[in-house]
């Protein structure tokens, strides 16, 4: 049987936002297996997804190892190259789909597009070959055994120091919720038990709140499916949130809601940005995101959980990914 390989060798945010192009991809060529080269720890929400046929374990760009016969068809849903271009090129593919780039000028293909949503780029990206997918299907099923409650999930952690919204932040949502008689779950890896036990602490938690490293990954799955509401920053969970259809609150930045965020169609869906591009990269918090306050994510909290409840003013000088901010 013919091959198709995609190469997203990348986090939970990641393939999320690859979703639409890998279920596109399956449509496309029927009758090809599908392999998604991507870190094996992403093997339950891939299996969730049910948009490959086979994970091929691949921890990063420069790991992918290939034995077997050449793919039909590689795709490079990784980035722009010329390292995950090198990858796809190394399994001698009859076919490759890629973004053009300078370090490889006889492989052909599209510009990159700098200012575009993370999942309609790979949508564009096969377009350019012919294959027509639809931005819109990212939509995950729930695991089979979640229980929707009344829980609330507050996740202070991020992928990079820049995309950390302040814990003391975070602390501040968590006891107004607990105030208010809501049951708040502080979620994180094993990395970020230390700071999820900060948050709960400071927001005068129980111990039995932390679950930070003490679920695995399809377990969080099911907590963010079944939950009343998330709150996050710009991260693998907040993305969680979106293809579950979970209400969620979202402190945007560096990088704006246009590019990561969830589509402007969905209102239950709440992306706070300042208004300010920085570097995702940079190992101190991005300045724009510390333009958030706590009041201004609690008023949102308010209004996902209790519209009618809310209160009526507005929050100055931040952006709501449902005005202003154009659909992927």
């Amino acid at each position: 049987m013919a091959v198709t390989l995609a190469l997203r060798a990348l986090g939970l945010g990641d393939f999320l936002t690859a979703v639409p192009a890998l279920r596109a991809l399956r449509h496309a060529c029927p009758d090809h297996r599908l392999l998604l080269a991507a870190p094996d720890w992403l093997r339950p929400i891939v299996e969730l997804s049910d948009t490959v046929d086979r994970l091929h374990p691949t921890p990063g760009v420069g790991a992918l190892h290939w034995d077997s016969d050449p793919p039909e068809l590689a795709v490079n849903l990784h980035g722009s190259g010329p390292r995950s271009t090198a990858d796809l090129l190394d399994t001698r593919p009859r076919h490759l789909v890629t973004h053009r780039n300078p370090g490889l000028p006889d492989v052909p293909g599209p510009e990159w597009p700098f200012d575009a949503h993370e999942i309609d780029r790979w949508c564009r990206l096969l377009g350019s070959a012919g294959i027509r997918a639809d931005p819109f299907d990212f939509a995950l099923d729930p695991p089979d055994d979640t229980e929707c409650g009344d829980h609330i999930i507050v996740h202070p952690g991020a992928a990079t120091p820049a995309c950390r919204w302040p814990a003391e932040r975070f602390a501040a949502v968590a006891a107004h919720l607990h105030r208010s008689g809501r049951r708040v779950l502080i979620t994180g890896t094993h990395a970020e038990y230390d700071l999820a036990r900060a948050v709960a602490d400071r927001a005068g938690l129980p111990e039995r709140s932390v679950v930070a490293g003490r679920l695995t990954l399809r377990a969080l799955a099911g907590a963010v499916a079944g939950a009343a509401l998330v709150v996050c920053g710009d991260t693998g969970v907040g993305h969680l949130a979106t293809a579950f259809g979970t209400p969620s609150v979202l402190a945007f930045g560096p990088n704006p809601p246009s590019w990561w965020g969830p589509p402007p169609s969905r209102p239950r869906h709440r992306a706070l940005w300042a208004g300010r591009l920085g570097d995702p990269h940079a190992d101190t918090v991005d300045p724009g995101l510390l333009l958030i306050t706590s009041e201004a994510v609690i008023e949102a909290v308010d209004r996902r959980l209790d519209p009618a409840a809310a209160t009526a003013h507005a929050v100055a000088g931040l952006a709501d990914v449902s005005a202003g901010i154009r659909p992927i």
